[in-house]
């Protein structure tokens, strides 16, 4: 533990970026509003960068999606040997990431560094070793947050790196404290690398409602084509393969066939890079399933602001209000900032029991509608109840609020962000 006399930290935020909806994004944003609110500062050390300018520190090769370090990651996850003009490629890259972590931190003159997923997931090598390299030769504070881990990823089975794998993923230095966020992966460091954590939960601001439709945004069921009638179905997810969407194209079929009110399923999220083939698979399956999918990912974004052709944009949460039922059907997730979503909207969810959500959530007591891997009559029936039986809606919903603000709250987050700053630093 350092000690420290300083009331306030400089905070040093790193990751491949920070930047659109992504969960690592926008979980960052949420542990720098509680630091902040406890009097700390917080800058950001990435390849890509939303934040202002002046906490920002920008270095384009930081980012997975640079070329050069796009073309190397393909490499390096196609095949299990490795050239030595690669290796040399790692560590002159290293070396270079080494001196903007150390500018970074000597310009911004950080007290404590929160790398964020780049300890877990190996999307940019270079980056990892530089940070790990600085770390160990300053035995520099360090609270890393790591959201993914690459051996929860079939795509990282195959590689040549493993050597690096072993080293960084995550590193094992006395200076670092680890952040999980599920029960399986604190399980899976202690096994893995003989590493404890603490498992810290994405969190929502439960502390305060939800906001309401407002003049900006009370036109967004018209824009979206969709009739005062009919039924909005939300899929609030970006169009990945683990979001399991079939599922969801499912249901509303199923669902209307029982009911003549139409039913439209809309996806508010952004096609991920790598997954153009399943968006053309569930255009395909709802055509066949007869049901009306609509995509809007250039109409949503993380804040309210203006197209180039002078249309609005709404953020993701101008939606949430015109929903009436929410769909969460995964696969797989690391947590779930959806199902969070949902509660704090306080609408009515169907959800997978997706391997997290078993361990972690639904042990809380949550009401929603819950199928197993399948959908069942039982599943369709109960959200069609749901969807036309509001006062019962609204009493699951409460119930839900109430749990969510115990356990994934900012007050909560709040507390365990105190433990670990007293844990670096001496604080509180």
């Amino acid at each position: 533990m350092t000690k420290t006399t300083k009331k306030s930290l400089n905070i040093g935020f790193i990751s491949f970026r920070f930047s659109s909806t992504d969960g690592v994004s926008l979980e960052t944003s949420k542990w720098a509003q509680v630091l902040e609110g406890l009097g700390h500062k917080c800058f950001y050390f990435a390849g890509e960068c939303d934040r202002p300018e002046e906490v920002s520190y920008v270095v384009e090769q930081a980012n997975f999606h640079h070329p050069k370090i796009k073309e190397k990651h393909h490499e390096f996850w196609s095949s299990t040997k490795r050239s030595h003009d690669d290796s040399l490629w790692i560590k002159s890259k290293t070396e270079v990431l080494y001196k903007d972590v150390k500018e970074f931190a000597e310009k911004y003159d950080i007290d404590v560094f929160i790398p964020q997923n780049i300890f877990s997931y190996p999307l940019n090598i270079p980056l990892t070793l530089a940070v790990t390299e600085y770390i160990a030769e300053n035995s520099f504070p360090t609270i890393a947050h790591n959201h993914d881990f690459y051996w929860e990823r079939k795509m990282f089975y195959v590689n040549s790196v493993w050597d690096y794998l072993t080293m960084a993923f995550p590193p094992t230095l006395h200076s670092i404290h680890h952040v999980v966020i599920n029960s399986s992966a604190r399980h899976q460091m202690a096994i893995r690398r003989g590493v404890p954590s603490t498992l810290i939960p994405n969190v929502m601001n439960f502390e305060e409602a939800a906001p309401e439709p407002d003049d900006y945004s009370k036109d967004l069921r018209q824009v979206l084509g969709i009739g005062p009638d009919d039924k909005l179905i939300l899929q609030p997810t970006r169009v990945v393969q683990r979001k399991g969407i079939e599922h969801a194209i499912e249901l509303v079929s199923r669902m209307q066939k029982k009911d003549p009110t139409k039913m439209v399923l809309v996806i508010s999220h952004a096609v991920h890079d790598d997954e153009v083939g399943y968006v053309d698979r569930i255009v395909d399956y709802a055509k066949l399933m007869s049901v009306d999918l609509r995509f809007f990912p250039d109409l949503f974004d993380e804040k309210r602001g203006t197209a180039k052709d002078g249309s609005k944009i709404y953020s993701l949460w101008d939606i949430y209000p015109h929903a009436d039922l929410i769909t969460y059907p995964s696969i797989f997730e690391g947590f779930g900032n959806a199902f969070l979503e949902a509660l704090h909207f306080k609408k009515p969810i169907v959800v997978n029991n997706y391997s997290i959500y078993e361990m972690d959530i639904r042990t809380k007591g949550f009401k929603v509608v819950f199928f197993d891997d399948f959908i069942t009559e039982s599943t369709v029936e109960e959200s069609l109840h749901l969807i036309e039986n509001k006062e019962l809606a609204d009493e699951w919903a409460e119930h839900n609020y109430a749990l969510a603000l115990e356990h994934y709250s900012y007050t909560y987050l709040e507390k365990r962000l105190k433990e670990l700053l007293q844990k670096t630093h001496g604080l509180y």
